[in-house]
């Protein structure tokens, strides 16, 4: 195997992403994976079954870090193993991947296995709406209380922390949708790590990641993704990711993932994986358009404001930003003077962007959050995240640049 030219003797990810977890012997010598659609895998002895069965159930551990051998496609696959292990050099920092069925349910699996009984999550607000919903409608019965705290609300989260009663969880969404509100995770989890047991510090990277944030890097214990959004691009499959440096942490979210039932087929697995090879690629394509438009309308008189990291104006988010992120990102939001109105007439007379919820692909989405992704939310909770009527998230595919800002002028003229 080839080393890259500084000596270092470790590939780089774009390199790596192509050349590991696959040996094309095992599938007679094909140049790319190949679907495995089995739902059981034959033993080579009852004694190997014993085995597979013993680690799978961690009963006893895997030589070197090997996984137990296939038993069953509920339990893991070859395509799910491949995919796992191509996607960790995307993440800077991750050491195991395990993926889901949609990034709730990677969500979900991460709360089931991390919580508490009678325990506390800190989390930032805004979060994804259904991220909420799992919080308020189904943990807080459950006993788990949730302490929402405002993204980027640095101090009120460190304090957030330190007196949560029992804290298992501390949860961040950064940016925040749809408002591109960051929080610091360096901060976050320092405070984390002084608190006994210390939580688990959990970042829903989808808005930046893998290219632009790397949250392991900055403290955070694990990553989460819905893969349907940038690691997939094509609004076609849904998909979830989890990564972390520990071993450890992607080993109990898979104990839990076999309960639940929730591992991503086979045919989506091969799909996400022909496409992690292009994630850098296009992120960047999409952000320099989506900085490009975004620094070009915010002028324009029916806009009160642009939501951007570019435009970022107050002195603890630019602080968060290059501490962070190495570049802004495809998505910023536009909040309209005229407010409902304002909002639907611009969505009505767009004609290149289409009016769909999802981010990420490469063709351009735009949505009225309050009335769709975060419609769930109560007035109080909209208020306190600053999701107003007149608000719009778009994100920016691959299109050219030019004429997504040519489209968004001319249904700027309609208002």
């Amino acid at each position: 195997m080839a080393h890259p030219k500084d000596g270092s003797g470790t590939l780089r990810p774009p390199t790596e992403v192509l050349t590991r977890g696959f040996d094309p012997s095992l599938s007679f010598g094909s140049a790319r994976p190949a679907v495995f659609r089995s739902s059981t895998y034959v033993f080579a002895s009852p004694e190997a079954a014993q085995r597979a069965f013993d680690i799978a159930s961690g009963r006893v551990p895997a030589a070197d870090g090997q996984r137990a051998e296939l038993i069953y496609s509920r339990i893991s696959h070859p395509n799910a193993e491949i995919l796992e292990d191509q996607m960790v050099p995307l993440e800077r920092g991750a050491c195991q991947a395990a993926v889901f069925n949609s990034g709730m349910a990677a969500i979900m699996t991460a709360f089931f296995t991390f919580a508490r009984p009678s325990s506390s999550i800190v989390y930032t607000i805004p979060l994804y709406g259904g991220t909420m919903r799992l919080i308020h409608e189904f943990l807080e019965p459950f006993g788990v209380t949730g302490v929402p705290v405002v993204a980027g609300d640095t101090v009120g989260l460190e304090h957030a922390i330190r007196s949560a009663r029992n804290l298992s969880i501390v949860f961040i969404e950064t940016p925040a949708n749809p408002t591109m509100v960051m929080t610091g995770i360096r901060r976050a989890a320092g405070e984390a790590s002084e608190r006994h047991p210390k939580p688990t510090v959990i970042v829903d990277n989808t808005f930046l990641g893998p290219a632009f944030q790397h949250p392991l890097l900055l403290g955070a214990d694990l990553v989460l993704y819905s893969a349907t959004k940038y690691l997939s691009g094509f609004s076609d499959l849904l998909a979830g990711a989890a990564l972390a440096t520990d071993p450890a942490i992607i080993d109990q979210m898979r104990s839990r993932r076999v309960m639940f039932g929730n591992i991503l087929q086979p045919d989506e697995c091969w799909m996400l994986d022909g496409r992690l090879p292009t994630v850098a690629l296009r992120m960047n394509r999409q952000s320099k358009n989506a900085q490009r438009i975004a620094e070009r309308l915010f002028s324009k008189p029916q806009i009160r404001r642009v939501h951007y990291p570019t435009l970022f104006d107050d002195d603890e988010q630019i602080r968060i930003r290059l501490d962070q992120c190495d570049y802004p990102g495809g998505i910023f939001s536009i909040d309209f003077h005229g407010g409902r109105d304002a909002a639907f007439t611009f969505l009505r007379n767009l004609r290149i962007a289409r009016d769909a919820v999802s981010l990420g692909g490469v063709e351009t989405l735009a949505c009225h959050p309050k009335t769709t992704t975060h419609s769930g939310m109560s007035p109080e909770e909209m208020e306190k995240a600053k999701i107003g009527e007149g608000l719009v998230r778009i994100s920016v595919g691959i299109e050219d640049w030019r004429d997504l800002l040519a489209d968004f002028e001319q249904a700027l003229e309609k208002i």
